[in-house]
């Protein structure tokens, strides 16, 4: 059992003894451990040991994911526009600026460590009844500091510092997802050009099958309802294609906002998607690697630390607190004189906090916080778990579908050719030939579709995966150390 002994300062002591008293009482009482609350630890989540790989994705779990992984579709349009996004768009500016916010609120925090110096000079004009006035002149500076012996504004520096870190994964998740809208919005853009394309023909083999109408018309082998009919096929076709250029502009619009430019200034010029971009393998790491790569849940597991700081900071508040102020002036009637005399003073004071219902207040709401932002980590890796499972199976079941969509184009080309051959012969009703284009076009369109999904889904999957980004360890920061 420890003893604690008293201490006894004579009132004859000078400033500087007595400072020095309640500096030793005050650090003895430093010996203590544990004050600022636990060590910070990772908060626990549920374990996934592997992903799942189901057939039709190729994934090497030991390749690397490059920082500018987009590259590997091989367009260079593309690879341009992600650079211009980068270096204009908006919402990366506001999280950059957020970042710079928090990086100068170390400095903020950091100011309690170092003491303070104020300085001033002043006049002071009396008169009393029945004498002359008299003025006093005084000039003089003060310096305090209180003492950091706990660690209590250090706690509130590390705490800053999570948040500048937190910042900055922020920044980095927000380019991951700019990078992911410019491709989405460029894919769909040349999704657009190649299906504008396949509609043109579409329309113009219609307009063939009009003319065999027209000339069986004329010839009294059909009624003119059939060529009413075929006239009103091209205009439903046509209509289709008015409304992919409305939907090409409206997706261009979108994508100029997020290069950081107004509406209709940017043009990107036509090419079809598939000759324009190929599919790219994807690498996809381990679970493991998914918590110390991925910005978002670096982001949160540092908002736990920066919640452990804060609660410890609120413990320590309950601590003595040790402040130091040291004093010299002048003061005299005249200013001639104020220069032959000065005054020095050092005065020390220990408070200790007896009652104050605020710290208990303010350690059970850190609290509180902390369990917070820990079911937030627990969430966030919980969702990036279901988002990288959900790209895998998408990239599998797409690569699946691909193989029966070409073999329906296939059978329905060839159906396509035997329905003209025997249109011309008189031998197929309009029915059928209309059942048999819109079928023909219809298998084209999901093809298609189905190679901008491909691609969209494997830009979501490395965005899942962290895209590139280095690995992290949030534990190993300067806060341990205390």
């Amino acid at each position: 059992m420890q003893r604690i002994g008293i201490v006894s300062v004579s009132h004859h002591s000078s400033p500087a003894s007595r400072a020095g008293v309640a500096l030793t009482l005050v650090c003895w009482l430093a010996g203590c451990s544990g004050l600022g609350g636990p060590d910070y630890q990772r908060p626990e989540v549920a374990a996934k040991e592997s992903w799942s790989q189901p057939e039709g994705v190729t994934v090497s779990a030991a390749a690397t994911i490059q920082p500018d992984w987009w590259t590997g579709f091989g367009d260079p349009y593309l690879n341009e526009l992600i650079e211009r996004a980068i270096a204009d768009n908006i919402d990366i500016r506001i999280l950059a600026a957020r970042s710079g916010v928090a990086q100068a609120g170390i400095d903020q925090a950091s100011a309690g460590l170092l003491p303070t110096l104020t300085g001033g000079a002043g006049t002071d004009t009396s008169k009393v009844t029945g004498s002359s006035q008299t003025t006093k002149y005084s000039a003089g500076a003060e310096a305090s500091w209180e003492l950091d012996i706990w660690g209590k504004v250090r706690k509130g520096v590390d705490a800053q510092e999570a948040e500048y870190k937190a910042s900055e994964a922020d920044w980095r998740a927000g380019y991951l997802t700019l990078v992911s809208q410019v491709g989405t919005a460029y894919f769909q853009i040349r999704q657009f050009d190649e299906q504008m394309e396949r509609q043109r023909e579409t329309i113009e083999r219609n307009r063939e099958i009009l003319a065999i109408y027209q000339g069986m018309y004329e010839e009294g082998l059909v009624p003119n309802t059939q060529v009413l009919q075929q006239q009103a096929e091209i205009n439903r076709l046509q209509n289709q294609l008015l409304e992919l250029q409305r939907l090409r502009k409206l997706t261009e619009n979108s994508l100029a906002t997020l290069l950081g430019m107004p509406a209709d200034t940017l043009h990107v010029p036509r090419a079809a998607l598939r000759s324009a971009v190929a599919p790219v393998e994807v690498p996809a790491g381990l679970p493991s690697d998914l918590l110390a790569r991925r910005p978002d849940i670096i982001a949160a597991e540092y908002r736990v630390l920066r919640a452990y700081n804060l609660e410890g900071q609120a413990r320590l508040a309950r601590l003595p607190s040790l402040s130091l102020t040291g004093r010299a002036g002048k003061a005299a009637f005249s200013l001639a004189d104020l220069l032959d005399t000065t005054t020095l003073g050092l005065s020390s004071l220990l408070s200790f906090p007896i009652f104050d219902p605020n710290v208990r207040a303010r350690i059970k709401v850190s609290e509180a916080q902390t369990q917070v932002v820990e079911e937030e980590y627990r969430r966030t890796v919980i969702t990036a778990f279901e988002e990288v499972e959900n790209a895998l199976t998408n990239l599998s079941a797409r690569n699946a579908q691909k193989q029966v969509l070409v073999s329906r184009r296939e059978q329905l080309v060839v159906v396509s050719d035997q329905v003209y051959a025997q249109l011309e012969e008189g031998l197929v009703s309009q029915l059928e030939v209309f059942e048999v284009e819109r079928s023909l076009l219809d298998s084209e369109q999901q093809m298609l579709a189905n190679h901008w999904q491909i691609l969209t889904d494997t830009i979501t999957l490395y965005k899942a995966l962290g895209g590139g980004w280095p690995r992290e360890a949030v534990g190993l920061t300067s806060n341990n150390k205390h």
